[in-house]
């Protein structure tokens, strides 16, 4: 049976009225002629199918930034919408869920809407006379990627959902409307046939060339076959794949919703996908990215290193890496939350510094031997809460003669490129002739420091910032102010290094261990500083054999992800789909003791929240009022 979809998926709202039953007709019926009639007045329409992007580079509005425990705020949180961090709360609820992308918030219309949309643009692009050929095909190709991404990412959220495949006629009466929630392999499926549709169109460019300019973010083969590796990793994963917690859920069909058993083939379609994507980002010219040394900085071989690891994300000039570059939601404000008061100054538009990265983040990064600092031989974990003072070899990480813990000296590249700490040298922009050795600043973050908790907002609450997400050519002026240094940079909703890391994994499952699976970890690993996983465990771990068995593998791998993707958004959707939420997400919430001055006392772990994570809080829930609606939709487990 063909499903077809109600033209909007808006409801009232309203739980006990007598309200309408809901609004099957688009505010732009009478419009829609006149809307592709003209090239010009159809591209609009184009890009309204773009405009409901999730706003990933705004971190109030990505709930996968601050959903998980990545990072954390005060309480209650300040300067910010608490919406999506009231997830990593726990207070996610049926009456009023956050994050609603099912029927729409005030922060966000519903993802229904924009399929809608895009579903009204591929019934009448035909119409457009003006429109040449090959700019039809294009853009049909990448409106079926949108509709394809859109499900994607409700499928995350809710796990089975309807599919639309096509809206409804205005005469749809009652019956036809009361859609139900597809089964999660077919929802899979469909989303891979868009896919590939959108893929296989001969107009729909592999890579934009010469044009970055002005079609930045538009959409292309590589991030098409990107997209799909995604998703069927996403879809071989265990939540997805063979999840006896949610095996039981059916509809009033007695429709399955979820595979009731394990299939083996899924992770081995996975792993095609991620090779086809692979070759195809190599074909046209993507590596993982290195810094070009340029605008005047002072480079050797140790800044070199993080610098190659922060562009990575951030730089927007030819950069080589990120697949897909997402110029609906630019990272500009995001930095000014992300960078601690370094410079003194008393300018409103400074650094607000409040995106705290949590203690058990900063453990999660390895020693600067490549291995867990649980595991290295060398690092002694009992001590890591001792003081140490920084000598001149530690001047690029540390400033030379202060104190900080063991738990921040002989770590990895990616630890000093991506978090600042009290003491840590921030190499950047930050005041512009800023590029000698003599002039490295560093934070101070002790009770009454430049960097410190100095009123009731703008301060972390960890005593930890993040680096990663601020641009390096992002420059304040001497009274603080950076808005109009800012050097905002779209989104990477997906890099080289992602697929790398996806491939490493669909491997491991379908091979196990070997130089095949490990080689495109290792390249991440590389590029980051560091030897092979190979090298690494042999010489430096406790449990030197771990990569040789599928299971150590797969939890190296995992880790790994974690470290090169933090802060972007992708831990949250990893400990989902691997079904390890209930246990990473209920642990403490700890910082230091930022109220203090003096070093032995500031560090002291404080216990910020116990953090709690059920079962149920895998998938989202329904909002009641979408369930009385529509008799039809069965609610996710727990809720």
């Amino acid at each position: 049976m063909r499903y077809k979809i109600m033209i909007a998926l808006v409801w009232t709202g309203v739980l006990c009225s007598c309200s309408k039953y809901l609004d099957v007709v688009p505010d732009n019926v009478p419009t829609i002629d006149n809307a592709f009639t003209l090239r010009s007045s159809a591209e609009k329409y184009l890009f309204t199918c773009f405009s409901y992007m999730p706003r990933n580079g705004h971190f109030n509005d990505n709930v996968a930034f601050n959903g998980a425990d990545e990072v954390w705020y005060d309480d209650p949180i300040r300067d910010v919408d608490p919406t999506n961090f009231n997830i990593a709360r726990g207070l996610q609820s049926m009456t009023s869920p956050l994050a609603n992308y099912w029927s729409g918030t005030a922060r966000g219309t519903s993802l229904f809407t924009g399929i809608r949309d895009c579903n009204t643009f591929l019934a009448n692009i035909g119409k457009v006379r003006e429109l040449r050929p090959y700019e039809r095909e294009r853009w049909t190709a990448e409106v079926k990627f949108l509709k394809a991404y859109y499900h994607f990412f409700l499928l995350r959220c809710y796990g089975p959902i309807p599919l639309i495949k096509e809206n409804l006629p205005v005469s749809a009466g009652s019956e036809e409307v009361q859609v139900y929630r597809q089964p999660i392999d077919t929802c899979i499926n469909y989303i891979v046939q868009l896919l590939d549709e959108a893929a296989g169109n001969e107009f729909l460019p592999a890579k934009l060339e010469g044009t970055e300019n002005t079609e930045l973010g538009r959409i292309t083969k590589c991030i098409a076959l990107a997209l799909k590796a995604k998703v069927l990793v996403t879809a071989a994963s265990p939540f997805f794949n063979g999840n006896p917690d949610y095996s039981r859920m059916v509809d009033n069909r007695g429709v399955q919703l979820f595979p009731a058993s394990y299939s083996a083939e899924k992770w081995a379609r996975a792993a095609q996908a991620c090779k086809e994507a692979i070759e195809l980002c190599h074909a046209n010219g993507y590596t993982l990215y290195h810094f070009p040394g340029n605008f005047g900085y002072k480079i050797n071989d140790t800044l070199q290193t993080q610098l190659d690891i922060r562009a990575a994300m951030t730089d927007k000039q030819n950069n080589t890496e990120v697949i897909w570059p997402n110029t609906n939601s630019t990272a500009g404000d995001i930095q000014r939350w992300s960078m601690p008061l370094i410079a003194n100054g008393a300018s409103t538009s400074g650094p607000k510094g409040i995106i705290a990265p949590t203690l058990k983040m900063i453990e999660m990064f390895y020693s600067k031997n490549g291995v867990p600092i649980t595991e290295d031989r060398t690092w002694d974990y009992s001590k890591r809460y001792t003081l140490r003072t920084a000598a001149a070899a530690d001047k690029y990480y540390i400033r030379t003669g202060e104190q900080t813990v063991e738990l921040h000296y002989d770590r990895e590249p990616r630890f000093y490129a991506d978090v600042a700490f009290d003491r840590a040298v921030w190499f950047g922009n930050w005041i512009l002739n800023y590029n000698k050795d003599s002039a490295l600043y560093f934070v101070k973050a002790r009770a009454t420091e430049i960097a410190s908790r100095r009123g009731i907002s703008n301060y972390s609450v960890t005593g930890y910032w993040v680096k990663k997400t601020v641009n390096i050519e992002s420059s304040a002026a001497t009274d603080g102010n950076i808005t109009s240094g800012l050097v905002a940079y779209p989104w990477p909703e997906m890099r080289l290094a992602d697929l790398y890391l996806l491939y490493s994994e669909a491997l491991n499952e379908v091979n196990g261990p070997g130089a095949a699976t490990t080689q495109w970890i290792n390249l991440v690993r590389a590029r980051a500083g560091l030897r092979s996983i190979e090298e690494s465990w042999t010489n430096f771990s406790k449990n030197p054999v771990k990569y040789t068995t599928k299971e150590g593998l797969r939890e190296i791998i995992q880790q790994e992800r974690g470290i090169e993707l933090c802060f972007e958004g992708q831990r949250f959707w990893d400990l989902r789909r691997w079904k390890t939420a209930h246990v990473a997400l209920n642990n403490p919430i700890k910082g230091w003791d930022i109220t203090q001055n003096a070093a032995p006392s500031y560090y002291k772990e404080v216990l910020l929240f116990n953090q709690r994570f059920g079962m149920r809080d895998y998938l989202w829930p329904i909002e009641n009022g979408e369930m009385i609606i529509n008799k039809n939709l069965v609610q996710n487990p727990g809720w």
